[in-house]
């Protein structure tokens, strides 16, 4: 079996990559970091490192990278491939879809009729239906009825903490213990060979938002109030007993909306929520915040992991608190080496509170959450 993992960075290499190499496949990974291909091609292995004090390492071998400069060779690599995995962050899907395409188009043009399946493991609702419809964007119209009789992309949620490197290898990364990695089994085609340590789901939906809403909401929530109070790392913010609350409170109202939305056990979703606020307190790794808060602009955009909850909740009429707070810190998030961060500060100052609001949250002035978060802001700043 053959895959082929567009990303080998932490993500990529710590866990898609790793599971990938536990299941038995014949792993290549496709970058356009000339450090990391040339790594990998020369040493054909690496090192995963579980930060749980154990000092644990798992050896991933049999694998191999592609220049991703290269669209033709990479193209013919996955003509041949049985799986196509990403781990490049969303708004990167546009610039592989092409040579994706490519790769298809050769292999329906050599009548290859066993099933590829593409899936795109990223931070998003629906990564695999949108790299779906990127990739048709750049295939002949006449060949997307043969490619969905082969070709399918199944959405997919994953879920795993990966800091900030410090290792003289540039292939070594550590990882939390915890992962999860759910795929949409209904969007499969027959002859798909499940993937050893995946968990298959017929509606991918509840499990993409109950980590979006969880995970990915607390993690920028503790981020934000820590960069605020001048903490450097997730724990440092989270050993601070103001900060934890606010985290606890803000996954309470997620919390809310899903146990509405989609009828969980209030208990059980309760106990998500204390193992992953235990996962931010790992005393094993060191998280920074501004690693974990960079890109304020796609965390505050409305199908994100903030506004989107908050405004779900104010349809429901249930609390929104702590997630508009988590709002007006991101909006204070100044750090000067994240161009998001420094184009949310220029519009706070060109353009107004006001407009910046709308402008990157969608809320509409008169919106019951546009203002909560003007004031909530203006607290902050008069707090600062």
């Amino acid at each position: 079996m053959k895959a082929i993992h567009f990303g080998a960075g932490n993500i990529g290499r710590g866990f898609i990559g790793l599971l990938l190499s536990q299941a038995g496949y014949e792993l290549t990974f496709v970058d356009v970091s000339d450090v990391l291909v040339g790594a990998i091609q020369a040493k054909g292995s690496y090192t995963v490192e579980l930060a749980d004090g154990s000092g644990r390492m798992i050896e991933v071998h049999n694998v191999n990278a592609i220049d991703g400069k290269n669209s033709a060779l990479v193209a013919e690599a996955i003509a041949g491939a049985d799986l196509v995995t990403t781990a490049v962050g969303v708004h990167i899907l546009k610039h592989i879809a092409g040579t994706i395409a490519q790769g298809i188009e050769k292999r329906l043009t050599a009548s290859v009729t066993a099933p590829l399946h593409v899936i795109a493991c990223e931070n998003a609702i629906g990564g695999s239906t949108q790299l779906k419809e990127l990739v048709y964007g750049h295939l002949p119209a006449e060949l997307h009825a043969v490619a969905d009789r082969s070709i399918a992309f199944p959405d997919a949620a994953v879920d795993r903490i990966v800091p900030l490197q410090h290792h003289e290898d540039p292939l070594h990364v550590t990882v939390e213990p915890f992962y999860e990695w759910v795929v949409d089994r209904s969007a499969t085609l027959p002859g798909f060979q499940e993937i050893e340590g995946v968990h298959y789901v017929e509606g991918l939906e509840p499990f993409i938002e109950r980590k979006l809403f969880t995970v990915n909401t607390g993690h920028c929530v503790a981020a934000y109030h820590g960069y605020l109070r001048g903490c450097s790392t997730i724990q440092e913010a989270m050993a601070q007993e103001a900060i934890r609350a606010e985290v606890r409170a803000a996954l309470q109202e997620t919390g809310a909306v899903l146990i509405h939305k989609y009828d969980f056990d209030s208990a059980q979703h309760d106990q998500y929520i204390e193992k992953i606020l235990g996962r931010f307190t790992n005393p094993y790794l060191s998280d920074e915040v501004e690693r974990v808060g960079r890109s304020p602009i796609r965390k505050l955009s409305p199908s994100d992991r903030l506004v989107r909850p908050a405004m779900l909740a104010a349809e429901y009429g249930l609390k929104t608190e702590h997630l508009v707070q988590g709002m007006a810190a991101a909006l204070h998030f100044d750090y000067a080496d994240d161009p998001e961060a420094v184009e949310i500060q220029s519009s706070l100052k060109e353009s107004g509170l006001s407009s910046t609001i709308t402008r990157y949250t969608g809320l509409a002035a008169d919106h019951p959450l546009h203002q909560a978060l003007e004031a909530a802001y203006n607290q902050v700043k008069q707090q600062a």
